[in-house]
């Protein structure tokens, strides 16, 4: 495993989940039911939907030819970027409420099973799972990728069941959103260079 690699990913997942509906669902299900059940939950949807993108970034690696995956990975941070840009102009401030019909006050089980339910539905062909597979096929280290990402993730979830009312606070989403487009669009450029050059 490399360290590198996976203290590089984990920014890059972290900004791009801060801002996304998931981590609202977290923080609207953990004033419901338990915290801690709620992250266990909601950490076990993410560590499946990590294993599947990094999956399918190795597999891309394994497929396409070098330069033509590299082309693939710069137009994918490019819409990445595109799509965080688009987020920020609409100006999406949902706190994740319409996502969460179930009371997950019953108890720790069920906190956790209705976390794992939301996040991992609401996940697929989100931003980060997209952009977890994009860094596999990228920096073709699937474990190092797969330790960051998910320890990213893992990070969000806990933010938002101990302080996420606190963060968007402080920190407004589209100021989150503007800086992720910013990252991505640094990553577009540099990946589209490695592909030209």
């Amino acid at each position: 495993m490399n360290f590198l690699i996976a203290a590089t990913v984990f920014p890059i997942i972290f900004i791009g989940e801060l801002p996304d509906k998931t981590m609202f669902a977290s923080l609207v299900l953990a004033t419901k039911g338990k915290p801690g059940s709620v992250w266990i939950g909601a950490g076990l949807a993410f560590t499946l939907h990590v294993a599947f993108a990094v999956t399918v970034g190795m597999v891309a690696v394994l497929l396409l030819p070098h330069q033509a995956l590299d082309v693939a990975v710069a137009l994918l941070f490019l819409a990445g970027a595109a799509l965080s840009v688009r987020e920020f102009v609409l100006g999406r401030r949902k706190n994740g409420d319409e996502d969460v019909e179930a009371n997950p006050s019953a108890g720790p089980v069920r906190a956790a099973a209705v976390a794992f339910g939301v996040v991992f539905v609401a996940e697929w062909g989100d931003l980060t799972q997209v952009l977890t597979a994009n860094l596999a096929a990228h920096y073709q280290s699937p474990l190092s990728v797969g330790v960051g990402a998910t320890l990213a993730l893992w990070a969000v979830a806990g933010v938002a069941v101990t302080g996420g009312r606190w963060l968007t606070r402080v920190v407004a989403a589209d100021v989150i959103r503007a800086g992720t487009a910013v990252v991505l669009t640094g990553l577009a450029a540099y990946a589209g260079w490695v592909a030209l050059n």
